[in-house]
């Protein structure tokens, strides 16, 4: 455990946590002696009374008082020290699959596939924040006034593209990849977030609503994998498969001054989440096919990308297995990460308490789960202007788009 955790860069506290569970099992075993004696003492209270003893019977009673208080205060102990291994627990990362590659920085990432080429371009290659400010796409002036840094809005053509990228993907994953479409809540409860492991570890990532003790969602895969929280599903009815948009608000925390020009990183914005409930058996399968379900959105704009296979210590804290999907934006001549492709084995489900049920009258085992993004819209969009801009400051729109968005190009204001 603690080295397999050290290859994701994370120490466990092990030694305080079998220090803690050997504690409470001490008082767990002394709190069943005195409930055991307890038990003992009340039927002697009963025989003594029946015999007329009732000094005797008085003094019995005095011990069994005595039991209660132990008893009481023994189990106050226990409820802390549970709670303590709660919150130890909460700090042991899911642990890395075996064909994970081990590593601590990105140049051990392994590169798997790569579908396209880069593109030949109409024009000299444009940053897209020059593009989206000259066809009035985005006002990243008006959005930080009205908010702060960070916000943006989407104007004219720009709104409209919005709006035909998520309209366009949610059809895509529902209609020829075979999701169930979900709306969840933006906002949710600190036991879902414990559920698929933002917290406690990432708090100074999200938007917390003090008042109502709720949080901004960080991404959909929180709200759709609680949808499930404290349920035993039916294991003929799994694979389940929802895909999801939603708005995601996270406030990158240690973030400034990394890639936060134009749509890069920003604090709101838009994705499409699929999620996968799954038997534990399939579960590495089913992540390839995934895989393939969020690439297919990719191919379908025609955008060049590669895909990645994380190292351990590029990883996440709640996954085994990580893929992103890395689109290339011609105009600031990099791979933009739009995606990650996620199995959290049944670590999400254990926190959650997602189980499912193998076959009729057969023991409850927790499910696999698995998300990915299909995909986050910023970045998507960037590439999408960067690499479809045209000679004449247009910016022609992917066939796949047109149906959406209603025409072939982005005119010139």
């Amino acid at each position: 455990m603690r080295e397999l955790a050290r290859k994701k860069g994370i120490e466990v506290p092990i030694e305080e946590f079998l220090e803690l569970d050997r504690t409470w099992r001490e008082l767990l075993t002394e709190v069943e002696q005195c409930r055991a004696k307890l038990n003992t003492v009340s039927r002697q209270v009963g025989e003594l009374m029946r015999s007329g003893d009732r000094p005797a019977a008085d003094r019995m009673r005095a011990q069994a008082s005595g039991l209660k208080q132990s008893i009481e205060t023994i189990e106050e102990s226990l409820r802390k020290k549970d709670e303590a291994l709660r919150e130890l627990e909460l700090q042991f990362p899911n642990l890395p699959h075996d064909s994970v590659p081990e590593g601590d920085t990105e140049d051990r990432n392994q590169i798997v596939t790569e579908w396209g080429e880069k593109p030949t371009l109409a024009r000299e290659p444009r940053p897209h924040w020059d593009i989206a400010t000259e066809l009035q796409l985005v006002d990243f002036a008006r959005g930080a006034k009205v908010t702060g840094s960070g916000f943006l809005v989407f104007t004219g053509f720009g709104a409209r593209l919005q709006r035909a990228l998520i309209n366009f993907m949610l059809d895509f994953q529902t209609k020829q990849n075979g999701y169930t479409e979900v709306y969840p809540p933006y906002v949710v409860n600190r036991k879902s977030l414990v559920g698929t492991g933002q917290l406690p570890k990432f708090q100074d990532d999200l938007y917390w609503l003090e008042r109502d003790n709720l949080f901004l969602i960080p991404t959909a895969e929180v709200p759709v994998t609680n949808l499930h929280q404290d349920e035993i599903l039916d294991g003929d009815d799994l694979p389940i498969r929802y895909a999801a948009f939603s708005g995601c608000f996270r406030r990158e925390a240690g973030a400034a001054g990394s890639d936060t020009r134009g749509l890069l990183r920003v604090h709101q914005f838009d994705k499409v989440e699929l999620v996968k409930f799954v038997r534990p058996e399939t579960s590495y399968n089913e992540l390839e096919t995934l895989r393939e379900d969020a690439e297919s959105v990719l191919r379908a704009l025609g955008l060049h990308y590669r895909v990645t296979l994380m190292c351990t210590g590029e990883m996440g804290f709640s996954n085994a297995k990580q893929y992103d999907l890395e689109v290339w934006a011609p105009g600031v001549e990099k791979y933009l990460e739009v995606s990650s492709v996620s199995n959290f084995t049944d670590f999400q489900a254990r926190r959650a308490n997602i189980r499912y049920r193998p076959g009729h009258g057969e023991r409850p085992d927790f499910v696999h789960t698995l998300n990915a993004s299909g995909v986050a819209l910023p970045r998507l969009m960037a590439a999408l202007l960067e690499t479809y801009a045209q000679r004449d400051g247009s910016v022609a729109v992917p066939d796949a788009l047109q149906p959406y968005m209603g025409c072939n190009v982005i005119p010139r204001p």
